[in-house]
């Protein structure tokens, strides 16, 4: 692929401590030197006759995480998957699980097990069978079938319902047995393809907290494919973020969305504002962009590594934004405009500005007044404004 810029390192490097993780007293291994990673994706590449679905891909994953990678649709991310199950070859490069190379390794000898999108659960089973299906196929003892399953329905609460058929339970009940059954193998590496898919928005919401705090009970590293950037950034870790066969960035959910690396990142994830402009002055401290886009002087607490003149973007997320009736004191990182659009959504509201230049703004802001108080309507002309500390600068 010839946009080589996108896998370099960051252009801009904003001040201020690391990213916490994404859950309390979850330990970083991947800063430290020391940690050995748990699985390796080294160099892979696979193509379909002159199709490249994976480019050239390294990744590091360590033990215990949720590791998730996102993307839309024919990003590379199911066939990434799917090789670490070894459902896929490797066109070339390397896959290693706890230090063994997985090439000549079929898929039923892996220490993997995979939990599908469909969940693929045998309709004339009950769900107990179900759940016993992988032990009873390695011919386990029977005692330790039954101990074993009756523990793996425990942890995913569906106890009560081991003699029940699978169309006799709801879409969050099937999902959790489909769980339940790629645990009770006791896998190094659990794969999970859009597990949550299938459920509706409520149902996938809860679940999510739910499959987090299983993750977290039995310890087994979990890598997840998703599409969905709310899914991937609530549960996981860390996140790798692919489009056209190639990881754009990797990261913490904090480190994607407050830094991204690139323009295609600071995009696809979640909402955000980009305005292009000239740098007129560099320091180690500070940037100052001139934008025709904005009709503005844009201030930047933070250098970026590129010489005065060069055309770069800066990028500056909704939320980080505030509108007022009343023109702001400094008028670095201010716009005016009129308000074409508002959309109330309960807890907050996303006001649509459009600028003299033809560009338009979107602005969130929390509604701490009433729908019928507030101080900013349709038509209304305002301004925009954001904290120094609030853009990115991006060149990628």
């Amino acid at each position: 692929m010839a946009d080589d810029a996108l896998n370099q390192p960051p252009v801009s490097r904003p001040p201020g401590p690391a990213a916490k993780p994404a859950r309390p007293n979850y330990r970083e291994p991947w800063q430290d030197p020391n940690a050995q990673p748990y699985v390796q994706i080294v160099g892979v590449t696979k193509t379909f006759g002159p199709f490249v679905a994976v480019d050239d891909v390294t990744l590091d994953i360590y033990r215990g995480e949720l590791f998730a990678l996102l993307g839309g649709s024919g990003c590379g991310k199911t066939t990434l998957l799917r090789m670490l199950a070894g459902f896929e070859i490797p066109s070339q490069g390397r896959i290693l699980i706890d230090g063994v190379d997985m090439s000549e390794i079929p898929p039923y000898d892996r220490p993997v097990n995979m939990m599908f999108q469909s969940y693929a659960l045998f309709p004339h089973m009950t769900v107990q069978a179900n759940v016993a299906f992988g032990l009873r196929q390695e011919r386990l003892p029977a005692g330790d079938v039954r101990r074993r399953v009756a523990e793996a329905l425990e942890l995913v609460q569906l106890s009560a319902f081991a003699k029940r058929k699978p169309h006799q339970l709801s879409g969050g009940q099937r999902q959790r047995v489909a769980l339940a059954r790629s645990l009770v193998k006791r896998p190094k590496l659990l794969l999970l393809d859009e597990p949550l898919a299938a459920l509706d928005a409520k149902l996938r919401e809860q679940t999510q907290f739910e499959l987090v705090n299983i993750q977290e009970q039995v310890g087994i590293t979990f890598v997840m494919v998703t599409h969905d950037q709310d899914e991937a950034m609530s549960m996981a870790t860390r996140i790798a973020v692919m489009d056209q066969g190639w990881i754009r960035q990797t990261g913490t959910p904090a480190e994607i969305y407050e830094y991204p690396q690139n323009r295609f990142v600071a995009g696809f994830i979640g909402q955000v504002n980009m305005f292009e402009g000239l740098v007129t002055d560099n320091q180690p401290d500070h940037v100052l962009i001139a934008s025709e886009e904005a009709d503005a002087t844009l201030y930047v607490s933070h250098g970026a590594e590129v010489p005065a003149g060069t055309v770069v973007s800066v990028a500056v997320r909704p939320e980080k934004m505030a509108i007022a009736g009343q023109p702001p004191d400094d008028r670095h990182n201010a716009v005016q405009g009129i308000v074409q659009e508002i959309a109330y959504l309960g807890d907050h509201s996303v006001y649509l500005v459009e600028l003299p230049t033809g560009r338009t703004v979107r602005v969130k802001a929390p509604n701490t007044t009433r729908m019928t108080e507030m101080p900013v309507t349709w038509e209304d002309h305002v301004w925009v404004t954001w904290r120094p500390d609030a853009g990115v600068v991006l060149t990628a």
